[in-house]
């Protein structure tokens, strides 16, 4: 009896918590098909009294929608790939090659972790500068093609795989490279869908970089141009606005939901709990 109350409020606590992280998600949805009217009165309300696709087709038509998305698409994919290759070959050097300095390089992109991001903001905004690559796509690619944590997963995880892999393919004659691609990245796939899902998270939802980098429309990222054309004259255009951050979380959530099973499963086994 007293353990099945303690299931009933283990049940009752996580059923609130989990409401209390999906309601601003089914507010941005429900919002998005309310007018302006609506969405500014006192009381507010849950369902749309009047659904309309207003805010929608105000967001396809007016903005140049089509374009910003194939720039967050194009930055987004090129940062995943680029961290997907380079902190899994990181990360297998690190946890399985002999080298001098090994621990110490590991310990230094450990100390990396320490540093926050808007430390290195100003000295990497110059250096993108001076090398002619602001306002241009590279430039909101090439800084973050690589990550500390994305190192760290890899590194964990690979640490785990049995070292007789790799005995087995330099007894075999097979190069460095060919056992990182043939032997040991099939076998990453878990770490390889955790790390992918979030960084690409992470770069789709970027705002702060784009804003400062991209100098122009034409290179302009989804939360940038929602942020800059969302405003009215009077007042902020909170249908457009939810709108737009609904069409944007879409892709996050589909590319989340087809590969969940391996993000646990690469969560569960890299130790990050």
């Amino acid at each position: 009896m007293t353990r099945t109350r303690s299931q009933w409020w283990l049940y009752a606590v996580l059923t609130i918590v989990l409401l209390a992280v999906i309601a601003p998600f089914v507010w941005m949805v429900l919002g998005s098909f309310k007018t302006q009217g609506e969405l500014l009165q006192t009381p507010p309300t849950w369902w749309p009294q009047t659904a309309t696709l207003d805010n929608y087709t105000r967001l396809f038509s007016r903005l140049n929608f089509s374009q910003y998305f194939v720039n967050s698409t194009i930055v987004a994919v090129a940062v995943t790939a680029g961290n997907l290759l380079f902190c899994s070959m990181v990360g297998y050097a690190l946890a399985m090659l002999d080298f001098p300095g090994r621990r110490a390089l590991f310990l230094v992109v450990m100390g990396t972790l320490l540093i926050p991001g808007v430390v290195t903001f100003v000295p990497l905004f110059v250096l993108v500068t001076n090398v002619g690559l602001a306002n241009s796509l590279p430039g909101l690619i090439l800084p973050f093609l690589v990550s500390p944590f994305g190192v760290f997963l890899m590194r964990q995880y690979i640490s785990g795989l049995p070292r007789d892999l790799l005995d087995a393919g330099r007894v075999d004659g097979a190069s460095e490279l060919r056992i990182f691609a043939r032997i040991f990245l099939p076998l990453c796939g878990p770490a390889l869908a955790t790390l992918g899902i979030l960084t690409f998270l992470g770069s789709w939802n970027n705002f702060l970089w784009p804003l400062v980098v991209a100098q122009e429309e034409s290179k302009y990222t989804l939360p940038v141009a929602l942020a800059l054309y969302s405003k009215g004259q009077n007042s902020t255009q909170y249908g457009l606005l939810l709108a737009g951050a609904t069409v944007v979380v879409i892709p996050v959530l589909a590319i989340f939901l087809a590969f969940q099973r391996r993000f646990i499963e690469g969560i569960a086994t890299t130790g990050i709990k």
